[in-house]
């Protein structure tokens, strides 16, 4: 794994911990949410986001 891409996540890390240390809830869902996204992308392959409940 490149310097890079490690360094991209230690900073979502630490932007998680500090929405979670600082009672940022919406924040904090934001931040979920893309990440779920982003699983979907990956595992469906892109092809669509549909709202999944």
């Amino acid at each position: 794994m490149s310097n890079e891409i490690e360094r991209f996540f230690e900073l979502q890390d630490e932007a998680t911990k500090a929405a979670f240390v600082e009672n940022r809830g919406d924040e904090l869902t934001d931040i979920l949410v893309a990440a779920l996204e982003d699983v979907f992308v990956i595992l469906g392959g892109g092809d669509s986001l549909e709202t999944i409940h």
